[in-house]
Parts: structure tokens; C-alpha cells; sequence
């Protein structure tokens, strides 16, 4: 029967990268190294009994005493390579926990502290914890300030939240200590492009509000020009917002007005909505393309009286009338007498067709003070 041979121990993503002390192991397969690495303290997930008292492992907490046995500066020094070691395998939050740790002992060791607080920086900094990394770098420069690491990471922590000025001032002062260093000058380069196109979107942006400000000027000019008015409703359609008033000609005031029109049909408690009307549409026009439906759709109760020769416009005056509109007429016509004066409703034509054998009795019970509430 042939022996297997173990499969070497290849850490995973996610898995702990052997410790020196552990390279003799290097030919174990995964579970003998997860035991081993069990042992150590830093590593260590459980112990398998209790010496002490009830919920109290002495074990463990003897091995934990271990880690802040040594001088101060030893202390920190082996939490710092413990927090190195999860930093490679991307247990960034783990690893600042340890940098913590190690900051805590408060050693006398500039090097030790500037490298806890330049690589609890780093960590920050892959945490997306900006403000944070910018913090500690400037705690690592205050032991070193030409630590080329913290200017390229603050200005990096600076370029993500939009403060070029200080993310370039960041990595000139780094460049300043190292000229040559290929990071600082590929971030400057990366910083100046992004200030850029920002730029160049804002430049953009502002353009385009002011075309947009210069078109409604001159659609303004046009509805004045044809001594349009407008009732702005509290609670104006979707569909009409979403349609919109236009000129055929954004640029010449003169050009075809198009606006949308809603359709109502009261006597049903029905409508209609048109996108795109010209001003130049009669009503007999408009009257003809809604009443283009299939045959059964007039043989509903209700549609009876419903067809082209049959219905009767009517819309609402600005002081909440009504008045009948003829079918011949433009609402070019219907939209500039000053007598009566009919208004655009959210800038769209309103309209009510009716059956000319019920229009007498729906005039009859129009209310102009809830049309005048219907508007507020």
C-alpha cells in the first residue's frame, strides 16, 4: 500500500503566511499547520480545557500575559510583526487592532512608533478611513519627518476626498525629501488629472445651466409674445412635466410652440394625453386623433355619443369659467384673446370633450370655485 505524501501547506487568501519559527514546517500539510500555528499565542483560537474557575481558561490568559512581557519597546516591536503578518494576508481590521495595541505600550522607540503609526495609516487607508489615515501619518512624521510612505499616502487619503490642493502640497513636500520616488510623481500626475477633468466636467456642467437659463429666456419671450398665460397647479401631472413646452426652433421665439394636452372627458370620468400638440392644432384636429379607437371601444356604455361630429370642446377660463372653444379654432387663437382668457395649465392644453346631448346638463353643475380649489 503506497504512503500518501502530505500536500505542502499553501496559505490561502484569507489563510496565516508561516512564521519564521514555523519554517520547518514548510512541508506539512494545512492541518498540521493550523494546529501548530494554534499554539502560538498570537494565533491562538482556544485552548482545550480549564484550570481555573468557572468560565476562566488560565491557560489562555497566561499566554496572553506573554505577549506584554519584555521591555516597552520589545512589547511593541512583536506586536508590530504580529500586525505585519495579518497586513499581507489583507486583515486590515485585525491588524489595526494589533497597531493599537502596539501604539498603547507607549515605547521610547521612535523608529517602533512611527512604523506602528505609518502602517496603522496603511491600514486606514485600505479601510477607506481617509481622515483616520491622514491623522496617523502626521503622528508617524512627528518621529520621522521624511517618512516618504506618509506623504504618499496622505496625499492619496487627500486626493480621495477631493482636497487636491493639499493632496499636491502632500506629495511635492515627499518629492521635496525624494525627487526620483516613481509613486509620489505617478500620484501628482494622477492628482493634476482628476483636479482636471473635474474641472472640465464643472466648466461643462455650468455651460450647459447656462444654455438651459438662456432657452427658458427666450421660451419665456415667445409665451409673452403670444400673451400666453400659465397657471402653475400644486400638483401639476407627471406626464405633462415629463413632456414639456418647447419651441420647435429652441433659439427663434417665432418658431411652433409644442406643448402636451390632457383630454378629459367628464361625463366618464375619463382622459386623454397627447405628448406633443402644436399650437397650430384645431380642435377638430385634436378631436380626430383621440377619437382614432377600435370599433368595440364606442359600443362600451358610456361611449355611445362619443365621435368626431358628436363631442363639444369646452375649457376653463383663468377665473374658473368655462367657456366652449370651437372646433375650427387653433389654440393658438384659443390661448391669446384676452377676453375670455383662457390660461395653459403646467404649460399644457387643457381640454374637456363632451357629448353635445349631455354638454347642457355638465355646464350646468360646473362649480368655478372648486376649479379655482382644484388649482391650489
Amino acid at each position: 500500500m503506497a504512503i500518501k505524501t502530505p500536500k505542502r501547506y499553501i496559505p490561502g487568501p484569507n489563510d496565516p503566511v508561516l512564521p519564521p519559527q514555523l519554517a520547518e514546517f514548510q512541508d506539512k500539510d494545512a492541518d498540521e499547520i493550523l494546529q501548530e500555528l494554534n499554539r502560538q499565542p498570537f494565533f491562538m483560537t482556544h485552548l482545550d480545557n480549564t484550570d481555573g474557575a468557572e468560565g476562566e481558561n488560565v491557560q489562555l490568559e497566561a499566554l496572553k500575559a506573554l505577549a506584554f512581557e519584555g521591555e516597552p519597546h520589545e512589547v511593541a516591536e512583536n506586536f508590530k510583526k504580529q500586525a505585519n503578518e495579518l497586513y499581507k494576508v489583507k486583515r486590515y481590521k485585525d491588524a489595526r487592532e494589533i497597531y493599537l495595541k502596539g501604539i498603547s505600550i507607549e515605547c521610547d522607540d521612535s523608529k517602533v512608533n512611527e512604523a506602528l503609526y505609518a502602517n496603522l495609516a496603511a491600514c486606514e487607508m485600505e479601510l477607506k478611513n481617509y481622515r483616520r489615515c491622514i491623522n496617523y501619518c502626521q503622528k508617524a512624521l512627528q518621529y520621522n519627518p521624511k517618512n516618504i510612505k506618509c506623504y504618499y499616502r496622505m496625499g492619496r487619503a487627500f486626493l480621495a476626498l477631493g482636497k487636491f490642493d493639499v493632496a499636491r502640497e502632500s506629495v511635492q513636500f515627499g518629492l521635496s525629501i525624494d525627487s526620483e520616488n516613481k509613486s509620489l510623481t505617478t500620484l501628482l500626475d494622477a492628482i493634476e488629472n482628476k483636479e482636471h477633468d473635474i474641472k472640465m466636467h464643472e466648466a461643462k456642467k455650468a455651460e450647459e445651466e447656462q444654455q438651459k437659463q438662456n432657452l427658458q429666456f427666450i421660451l419665456d419671450g415667445s409665451l409673452k409674445l403670444r400673451n400666453i398665460t400659465n397657471v402653475s397647479t400644486s400638483k401639476p401631472s407627471e406626464l405633462v412635466q415629463e413632456a414639456g413646452i418647447s419651441l420647435e426652433d429652441p433659439i427663434d421665439p417665432q418658431s411652433q410652440l409644442i406643448f402636451p394636452a390632457l383630454i378629459m372627458y367628464p361625463t366618464t370620468d375619463e382622459f386623454d394625453f397627447v405628448a406633443q400638440v402644436s399650437e397650430l392644432t384645431t380642435v377638430q384636429e385634436l378631436i380626430e386623433l383621440v377619437m382614432q379607437r377600435p370599433e368595440e371601444w364606442f359600443q362600451t356604455p358610456g361611449h355611445e355619443n362619443f365621435n368626431v361630429k358628436s363631442l363639444t370642446g369646452f375649457m376653463e377660463t383663468q377665473s374658473g369659467g368655462l367657456v366652449k372653444v370651437g372646433k375650427k379654432v387653433t389654440f393658438h387663437d384659443i390661448f391669446k384673446k384676452e377676453k375670455p382668457d383662457v390660461p395653459m395649465f403646467d404649460h399644457s392644453a387643457k381640454i374637456y370633450l363632451v357629448p353635445k346631448s349631455e354638454s347642457e346638463k355638465w355646464v350646468s353643475k360646473w362649480d368655478k370655485t372648486k376649479a379655482l380649489e382644484r388649482r391650489s
